[in-house]
């Protein structure tokens, strides 16, 4: 696809030439893009902790939840393409955001990213620690919060310490750890078929049903919607593959390529390891069952000794399926402060945040104080949570969704907004530029506003807080942690702009006007 240079509103764009904002251009394919855009979904973790659940919520139709939550992910992921073509600033949601809504947007859609991956650093540095334990055999140590603790700190300093390598080392380090993952995912999935229809399996087996691809047989909206959130989690991080945009070859394309390769893969994988799952185990409350809520934190190492057996090889396969686990969520730590730090950078290098943040390593080229920060902010609130509550760590996760709905659908509907006048240009105009991005995020915005009434009930989820003032709801506490994070940016956004202003003028980012004219870039071809 010849693409035209879309020209962008009048204004200064404090961006160094060349390589934009100091960072290492060109050090990233399309390979290690998509790596980068896989390894920080975590796929393996993802199933791990959020399998039981939608299972538990939605039975054996948790085949179809994987693709009805797919949906909103491919359409979103056509918006950040089609936005990084036109703008490829690793700021992502935070500056498109801007440019197409004004600053006050685009720095809350920075937050939603910043404050999404600070919370969930905190449930890989815990499932790291556990299954670091757990691997060598030290059970008593896996079931200490202290110890846990202790070695999920030790997981983000070590990730923080790669990050700050170098981007290169960064994704080869990505390309080994995420291909022990697919692969053992896949033999996973492989060997509990051949026992169901092949071998000895557990009675609870059955084989797969076309029912179980029917989104009509779930029992009410309110279960479909808690299992596509649920399944938007698994889905989420993605983005991190166009986070890197500026040190990527070919970055108007190659990003937002790897975007979408990455969501497709993950389809695959996700639809193929539940669909085996609950094949095996079944879908009970019981025993080995999908939905028992005593492996809901963890339905792959229990499954993966059944599968597999206990002794010989199969022995071994179960244990390098708890491997597979650790190194999932700490191949998803270390992406997971990639694009944390590129948005801070970008943040910063627009004089939306303090100026420190856009510091480049003159050697190894990656944001200094945006990295290091990261994996300190990570840290403080990972041991804060666990000295509080292990409940709220718990809770937290929840949480996640409503950012990850809030911040992926602004990016959806900037995407529409920003090319609205060129949209009668050509049918796939409209299409990859208006219809899908605008799909995408009508869909999440329904699940983020169905979400917060599900979550606000005080019965839902691990905890629940009452209002210190009148009327004194009870609120559930995946609601007020969701939520609440989304406020403390908000209160750091109207206290910053007392201080420097001039962002939120509009004095360092073109905003509102930045829609290409109808007339611009009709050299564009599919």
């Amino acid at each position: 696809m010849a693409t035209a240079n879309i020209p962008r509103a009048a204004g200064p764009v404090p961006e160094p030439e060349p390589g934009g904002k100091g960072l290492k251009s060109g050090a990233l394919g399309l390979v290690s893009s998509v790596v980068i855009g896989l390894a920080s979904t975590a796929p393996a973790y993802s199933l791990a902790a959020t399998l039981g659940i939608i299972v538990a919520g939605v039975g054996l139709q948790s085949p179809i939840v994987m693709v009805l939550a797919f949906i909103p992910m491919f359409l979103v992921a056509y918006a950040y393409k089609e936005m990084n073509e036109a703008d490829p600033d690793c700021g992502t949601t935070f500056t498109w955001g801007s440019r197409a809504f004004g600053p006050k947007t685009g720095w809350m859609g920075g937050w939603g990213i910043i404050a999404a991956d600070i919370i969930v650093m905190a449930n890989l540095a815990q499932i790291a620690g556990q299954y670091g334990f757990q691997l060598v055999g030290a059970y008593g140590l896996a079931d200490s919060t202290w110890w846990t603790t202790l070695a999920g700190v030790v997981w983000i300093v070590l990730m923080t310490w790669i990050c700050y390598l170098g981007i290169e080392v960064s994704a080869n380090f990505q390309k080994v750890l995420l291909s022990i993952e697919v692969i053992m995912l896949a033999v996973l999935g492989v060997t509990a078929l051949w026992h169901v229809y092949f071998g000895s399996a557990p009675a609870e087996s059955s084989h797969v049903a076309w029912s179980w691809f029917n989104p009509f047989e779930i029992d009410s909206t309110d279960a479909l919607t808690k299992g596509v959130l649920a399944g938007v989690f698994i889905y989420w991080g993605w983005d991190s593959a166009v986070a890197v945009n500026e040190e990527t070859e070919d970055k108007e394309r190659t990003p937002g390529r790897a975007a979408v390769i990455s969501t497709v893969l993950l389809l695959l994988v996700y639809v193929l390891i539940s669909t085996s799952a609950q094949a095996y185990a079944g879908a009970g409350d019981t025993g080995i069952g999908l939905a028992n809520p005593d492996n809901a934190g963890d339905v792959l190492s229990g499954l993966g000794t059944e599968v597999f057996g206990t002794a010989g090889v199969g022995w071994f396969l179960a244990k390098l399926l708890v491997f597979m686990v650790l190194t999932s969520a700490a191949a998803s730590t270390q992406t997971t402060i990639l694009p944390t730090a590129r948005t801070a950078l970008s943040m910063s290098a627009f004089k939306a945040i303090p100026d420190k943040f856009a510091r480049i390593h003159p050697r190894t080229r990656i944001p200094t104080w945006s990295t290091v920060g990261m994996g300190i902010a990570s840290v403080v609130f990972y041991v804060v949570l666990t000295r509080v509550s292990t409940n709220i760590l718990t809770d937290s996760i929840g949480s996640i969704g409503l950012m990850i709905a809030f911040y992926y659908g602004l990016t959806g509907f900037a995407c529409a907004w920003y090319y609205r006048k060129v949209l009668r240009r050509s049918p796939r105009d409209m299409l990859t530029k208006g219809v899908m991005p605008l799909l995408g995020g009508l869909l999440l915005l329904y699940f983020f506003v169905d979400a917060c009434v599900v979550y606000a009930d005080p019965d839902y989820g691990s905890t629940f807080w009452t209002l210190p003032f009148p009327p004194h709801w009870e609120l559930g506490g995946v609601f007020l942690t969701g939520i609440g994070g989304l406020l403390v940016g908000a209160v750091l956004m109207f206290g910053y702009r007392a201080i420097r202003p001039g962002f939120f003028r509009g004095e360092t980012i073109p905003v509102s006007s930045a829609a290409p004219a109808a007339g611009a870039a009709e050299a564009e071809t599919a």
